[in-house]
């Protein structure tokens, strides 16, 4: 049994010998009263000129002064010297070296301190409500024991010494006050920290509150927070109010602090705003800081322009429309574009600084369509609905949805009716070599003829003129089919307007159900008999059959 526990000995490495490393020294324990000098020493043999290292509570000790000396060949001494002991310096020391990869260590030895208390724990700072009860803590040791703590609060002493630890119970306090506690033992006494008692108050307001971003319609916010009044401070209170002709004010809104950020989103582009705030701890609220005021970037308009109205006239096209709000336009109005089209085919758009535009030659916008839309220094924004540019005459009447139908209707009926009668009579005063008979007054003789065919004016029923009597393409004929409708329907009335080719006279449309309707019928004039002029008015007609408009 004695030959086994050898050689565990000799072959650990955590032993005192091993791979013929033996330690001749080890440090002792010793007890040093604080201001002394205290030195412990450890020696080893087994190797050359070896590196002897100092631990102390499981940390390596770095000294400046540490020397080595030799006993012998392969044995060498080392010491660790404290000059002046401190209550740091207790604690578990040993020495270690290495060899061959093997750490071996001597046994462990204490230095204990003697001297005046010290502390283990000290009084803390207070932060309290007025008259609410509260304790203080405070804790010293020796060696020598024992510790006894006295307490002084406000710069009175309270009560009498008792053994340490030592707790102190304040009923309130309605003031701030210092206070600190004394530890003794037969060595002496010591002093520990200054303590003071706070009473919580209101926080003091914010400074410092900027805009630190702005990203699209989102502003952060970031500020310095102020006094806490002794409490922390657990959240903040913003409010914003956006300026326009009258200040208006958002919800407010509550931010949990720290950080001590804040975002605000979704607000409204190219706007101006104000913002303050005002933070809390468990006291209450406080002041609010000053406002701070900023403008939020421009972005394209929102809405498009309403209202588009135009007046035709043969020398100019007046159009206008309603101006944009501040808010709708999101932006300084740079602009507005007019764009439109002419026959199907997009033409150069137009900008104009003021709701409205003027433009000459009125009668090349005919059947032109319009859309307006208004732009800032990003971009432009959505376009009003298309509006199509009709005859002067035709945008003059009423307004009322159902008269609009029947203005329309009318039109294009009047105008192909009144192609098909200008015909038909142009081809009857053909017919006859004078066109009629004349009996001037009085006994003379009449001048009589015979017409190679003859009809009469007076007759009730006149002869239905048809698309077929009309020298025109098959294409547009069949387009007019189902339009036409008989002259017996319409009654004339007094002439609205007129223009190159012809007028456009208000009538009255006769329905099947007896009911009447207020129509305007385009009449060419009676000079035009051409059939390349009465094509191009029918075409005219055809397209505006195609129309497809609520009112139409």
């Amino acid at each position: 049994m004695f030959l086994w526990i050898l050689l565990l000995l000799l072959w650990s490495p955590e032993g005192t010998c091993g791979n013929g490393v033996i330690f001749t020294k080890h440090p002792v324990n010793q007890t040093v009263s604080q201001g002394n000098a205290a030195r412990l020493g450890c020696a080893v043999q087994g190797l050359t000129e070896p590196d002897i290292v100092w631990m102390k509570d499981g940390e390596k000790l770095y000294s400046t002064d540490q020397m080595f000396i030799t006993l012998g060949e392969q044995h060498w001494e080392t010491y660790h010297s404290v000059k002046s002991v401190q209550q740091q310096d207790a604690g578990q020391y040993w020495c270690e070296v290495e060899s061959n990869g093997l750490t071996f260590s001597s046994e462990r030895a204490w230095i204990t301190v003697e001297g005046v208390p010290h502390f283990v724990q000290e009084p803390q700072d207070v932060a309290t409500f007025p008259n609410v009860p509260f304790n203080l803590t405070c804790d010293a040791v020796g060696p020598p024991e024992p510790v006894e703590v006295l307490w002084w609060l406000g710069g009175e002493q309270e009560g009498e010494p008792r053994p340490s630890p030592s707790i102190l119970h304040v009923p309130g306090m309605n003031n701030s006050v210092k206070f600190y506690c004394e530890a003794k033992n037969t060595r002496g006494i010591s002093v520990s920290r200054t303590g003071t008692v706070h009473i919580k108050v209101l926080p003091a307001a914010p400074s410092g509150l900027q805009v630190l971003r702005m990203e699209d319609n989102n502003v952060t916010l970031a500020w310095i927070p102020g006094f806490n009044g002794h409490s922390e401070l657990t959240t903040c209170v913003v409010q914003l109010s956006r300026r326009s002709v009258r200040r208006w004010d958002l919800p407010q809104q509550e931010v949990q602090v720290p950080p001590h950020l804040h975002v605000l989103s979704a607000l409204r582009s190219h706007q101006n705003y104000s913002v303050r705030l005002s933070c809390l701890n468990e006291v209450g609220a406080s002041p609010f800081c000053p406002w701070v005021h900023f403008q939020t970037p421009e972005s394209v308009p929102s809405a498009a322009p309403r209202n588009l109205t135009f007046e035709l006239s043969e020398q100019q096209l007046a159009l206008s429309w309603a101006a944009l709000q501040e808010e709708q336009l999101q932006g300084r109005l740079i602009a507005y574009k007019l764009q439109w089209t002419r026959g199907g085919e997009p033409q150069e758009p137009l900008l104009f600084q003021e709701n409205s535009a003027l433009l000459s030659g009125g009668g090349r916008f005919f059947n032109a369509s319009f859309q307006v839309s208004a732009c800032t220094s990003v971009g432009c924004g959505p376009w009003s609905p298309p509006v199509l540019v009709l005859p002067a005459s035709v945008h003059v009447l009423p307004q009322r949805s159902h008269m609009w139908v029947g203005l329309l209707l009318g039109l294009l009926l009047a105008t192909v009716i009144g192609l098909l009668l200008t015909v038909v009579a142009h081809r009857r005063e053909k017919e006859t070599q004078f066109g009629s008979a004349f009996k001037p007054p009085g006994q003379e003789s009449s001048v009589s003829f015979t017409a190679a065919r003859s009809f009469n004016r007076n007759c009730a029923e006149l002869q239905d003129s048809t698309l077929d009597s009309l020298d025109i393409n098959e294409d547009l004929k069949n387009k007019l089919q189902d339009v036409l409708i008989p002259e017996r329907l319409l009654t004339l009335g007094h002439m609205l307007g007129k223009g190159e080719f012809g007028s456009v006279r208000q009538a009255f449309l006769k329905s099947e159900d007896s009911s009447v309707l207020k129509v305007a019928v385009k009449v060419l004039k009676s000079d035009i008999t051409s059939s390349c002029d009465i094509e191009q008015c029918l075409k005219e007609a055809a397209y505006m059959k195609d129309f497809h408009h609520p009112n139409v």
